[in-house]
Formats: C-alpha cells, structure tokens, sequence
C-alpha cells in the first residue's frame, strides 16, 4: 500500500496506469485479508493464501514491467512463496 500510494503516485505516468494501480491495491487488500484469515485460523486458510500468492505474483509481474519497482517485486515474490508454502501446509 506503501509503495502505491507514495511511490507510484509521485511518480504518476505509467506508475498510476488503472490496470498496474488495481492491482497494486488489490494486493495490499489481500495481504490483508490473508494475514487476518491466518490469525483467526479459519478453515479457508488453504483458499485465501493460494489467492494471495497468486496476486502477488501477478503484481510482482506488473511492477517488474513497470521498472524502478525493485522493492515492491521483491517482496510481492516473497510473499507469493510464503503463502504458498502456508497453503500447502495447510492443505497437509
């Protein structure tokens, strides 16, 4: 949220496209959302972590792209690993 909401937006163009701009809030929700459903242990721990890796992954694709987003495709990737791994263990 961070990184869109300062970085992107000071840098405006291609940082603030509709497309790139969704997606990097889209991720910042689930995020959320993920770490919320993982403190509450609910039983769509499994669901809601392959989702989130899924965007994160997506949204490291968009920002590496984009360029100068180094940082954010770092840990968009990062994430994307963790909660997979959290999806499989829950899965087990």
């Amino acid at each position: 949220m961070q990184t869109a909401l300062n970085h992107c937006l000071e840098k405006g163009d291609k940082y603030v496209e509709p497309e790139h701009f969704r997606l990097m809030i889209n991720c910042a929700e689930i995020c959320q959302s993920c770490t919320n459903f993982l403190l509450g242990g609910s039983t769509f721990t499994e669901e809601i972590c392959t989702v989130c890796a899924d965007i994160c992954e997506a949204c490291a694709l968009s920002c590496e792209m984009i360029g100068d987003m180094e940082d954010c495709v770092r840990i968009c990737r990062e994430c994307s690993v963790s909660c997979r791994d959290i999806a499989q263990a829950a899965n087990a």
